[in-house]
This record gives C-alpha cells, sequence and structure tokens, in this order.
C-alpha cells in the first residue's frame, strides 16, 4: 500500500505525546512507561536512544539509517531478529507479516527493514500488545510516545485503510 499525498499532512500530527528533542531524557521517558510495559521503537534513532538509557524495547524496528544515511545499529543482545522489505512511502503485506510474527516471538526483537521503517507505526499501533508503549522520532520536533488505546488502533486503521 502506498502513501497518498493527501495523507502526508496528517501523518505529521504526533500520534501521541510529543516529549520536545531537548527534554528526551530516562525520567521524562519512563513517566510514560509503566513497569513490564511491551515497548516498541520505530527508528534508528530512537532506537539507539532507549538502549543507551538502559531502556532495552520489546521491540525495535530499524533501516539502519537516519535522515537517508546509512548507520550501524547499537550493540544490543536480542533474541529474536526478523528482515523484510518496505520501500519509501509504502507499507507492504510482507513488513506487516514480519511485525505480527514480532508480537509472538521471544523478546527483545529487532526487525531490520530493507527500506523505510517510518510508516511502520501504523502497522504497529493496530497489531501491538494491549497497552503497549509505542516510540518514534518526530523530525526535528522530539520523541512521540503513544500508548495502545482501542482509539489509537481505530485510528492508525483509518490511515491504513486510507492508503493506495
Amino acid at each position: 500500500m502506498k502513501l497518498p499525498d493527501s495523507l502526508r499532512d496528517q501523518l505529521k500530527i504526533p500520534l501521541g505525546d510529543l516529549i520536545p528533542e531537548n527534554q528526551v531524557n530516562k525520567s521524562n521517558i519512563l513517566k510514560h512507561i509503566l513497569k513490564n510495559s511491551y515497548v516498541i521503537t520505530v527508528g534508528d534513532k530512537t532506537s539507539e536512544k532507549m538502549i543507551n538509557f538502559g531502556l532495552i524495547p520489546s521491540l525495535q524496528i530499524i533501516d539502519n539509517q537516519e535522515k537517508r544515511v546509512e548507520r550501524i545499529p547499537v550493540k544490543c543482545d536480542v533474541s529474536t531478529e526478523l528482515v523484510c522489505d518496505n520501500p519509501a512511502a509504502e507499507i507492504t503485506p510482507q513488513s506487516i507479516h514480519a511485525i505480527k510474527k514480532a508480537f509472538v516471538s521471544k523478546t527483545p526483537v529487532r526487525l531490520v527493514v530493507n527500506g523505510e521503517e517510518d510508516l511502520l507505526v501504523i502497522p504497529v499501533c493496530i497489531h501491538a500488545p494491549k497497552d503497549a508503549i509505542v516510540m518514534y522520532g518526530q523530525p526535528n520536533e522530539g520523541l512521540v510516545i503513544v500508548k495502545i488505546t482501542p482509539e489509537i488502533r481505530n485510528k492508525t486503521q483509518r490511515l491504513l485503510d486510507s492508503m493506495e
């Protein structure tokens, strides 16, 4: 499914709480996470920040790039590593399948995307466990933290349904 131009502006609106870049620190993040929460990070920089804070995501989704520049992922012990293809501005059936598989795999899970992971926040929010916490970067603004609720599932399902 491809992202139509009509949805681009809508996707610039954070799905959850935005922590400004200069306030992204471990204590501010911990305010949003309950003990034993299933934490999902989407994006290389977001995943790296959490790992460096000692907060190992249950699922991290990375593409080994940041702003189209290749990067080496931060070292982190993972129990399960999955790979999928997902071109820029798309959500592929293969990536949705990989996300679903990640949620039933032994944690921590690292899903490496060949292509681009940005839009995978949408299927992650649809298929994540109840009350999971999803984190992703809002370019040049900060960190978005989303608690999975029925409302978030419905909103992201509508976004997915609007794709071509």
